[in-house]
């Protein structure tokens, strides 16, 4: 039975230093209604979240569309760089990347956080088996979790990524039979 998730990387948000709260920007909300203009026509039945104000805020009006709650996974949070702000964010996100083990002090490697990452949408996959399903994350979580069922979902990838971006995983019984991007604003 073929299953279909959706991953959503949250629109432009305005900067805080409070990573759970921070909200979209004027531009993150009009490209998020225009997100959901995008996914009217998918019959989506479930719209997931990181707990992420930002992440929540994007999928917001796809729930609203299909008359649902966004349902709140932590498991699609953002994956943890460092327990402190990184000097050169450039070459710490670069690093891990490169050493799939390696974490800076406090954050997560790229293995634990792809860890997390598939563990949540396996669960979801076997939760929502036929459904169609939008998963609200972040870029760099998103493509981990592409990453794992493709390897050609890799840091070049990730760089290219828009604010919001989005792609449609097609799966068979858990396996991945097409990627689709559906967001494109060039």
């Amino acid at each position: 039975m073929r299953t279909t998730i959706i991953f959503i990387r949250h629109a432009h948000s305005t900067y805080t230093p409070d990573e759970l709260g921070r909200p979209l920007s004027s531009k993150g909300f009009s490209d998020a209604a225009k997100m959901s203009d995008v996914l009217k026509n998918e019959s989506i039945d479930v719209v997931i979240s990181s707990p992420y104000k930002r992440a929540v805020q994007t999928v917001e009006v796809i729930a609203k569309l299909i008359d649902q709650k966004v349902i709140i996974d932590n498991g699609f949070v953002e994956r943890k760089l460092s327990d402190h702000p990184v000097e050169d964010f450039d070459f710490a996100i670069s690093k891990v990347w490169q050493h799939p083990t390696f974490s800076w002090n406090g954050g997560e490697s790229n293995e634990i956080a792809q860890l997390r990452g598939i563990e949540a949408t396996l669960k979801v996959l076997d939760l929502n088996e036929g459904k169609n399903i939008v998963i609200g994350t972040h870029g760099n979580l998103m493509v981990l979790i592409m990453n794992y069922f493709d390897e050609q979902y890799d840091f070049s990838f990730w760089k290219n990524l828009e604010m919001p971006d989005a792609y449609k995983m097609v799966f068979e019984n858990k396996q991945l039979v097409a990627v689709k991007r559906l967001w494109m604003t060039k």
